[in-house]
């Protein structure tokens, strides 16, 4: 017969389980980005979180499957801030730049994993591209909402292809964000300001 647990003990035990994920997961993260993925090893990252590379596998089948998971939360989580930071723009020009303006800020802010999303995951499997292209396709796809409606009165817009527009955005701001995170020598603010000049005006 199975011997019920107390609610509070249960908790407890959770929470502990909850922050010693959390702890590998931070440290994969770090590594990741710092070393990256191919130079980074299961052995470095539990090394990392002062953890052994069996409590690596209780919550990971994998070095991938770590990158893949943080990819699509942490990822996930920078661009939902994006979307959402773009919206609050009482129109599409001022949701274009604030959305822009978001994501390159948002990048340098949280390095780490802008060069995940930005760097790191390119090519680097089919999972890991699926998980980058879907999280790449809701920025673009947000974009082209705006355009197919500033077609019909702003004429900087009037002869853009939405869907094109909306990925040449993310493709030239992604690339851009990755050159300057790995090659220092401009502040979020001016890149913001020169890519929202080219695709806002």
């Amino acid at each position: 017969m199975a011997i019920a647990v107390p609610a509070g003990l249960q908790q407890r035990k959770d929470a502990r389980v909850d922050r010693r994920r959390k702890r590998v997961a931070d440290a994969a993260l770090h590594l990741f980005a710092v070393r990256g993925y191919n130079v980074t090893s299961v052995d470095d990252i539990a090394a990392r979180a002062k953890t052994s590379k069996s409590a690596f596998y209780e919550f990971f089948k994998s070095k991938e499957d770590c990158f893949r998971e943080l990819l699509l939360q942490e990822g996930g989580a920078l661009i939902h801030d994006v979307l959402e930071h773009a919206a609050s723009g009482h129109d599409h020009h001022e949701r274009l730049r604030r959305g822009i303006s978001r994501f390159v800020i948002s990048s340098f802010e949280r390095s780490a994993v802008a060069r995940l999303l930005i760097v790191e995951s390119v090519g680097l499997s089919a999972g890991v591209d699926q998980v980058r292209q879907e999280l790449q396709s809701r920025f673009a796809d947000a974009v082209a909402e705006e355009v197919r409606h500033a077609m019909l009165h702003d004429p900087f817009y009037a002869d853009k292809d939405p869907q094109v527009f909306g990925r040449a955005v993310v493709g030239a701001v992604s690339d851009a964000v990755g050159y300057f995170l790995t090659h220092p020598g401009v502040d979020s603010g001016s890149l913001a300001g020169s890519l929202c000049r080219i695709f806002a005006p």
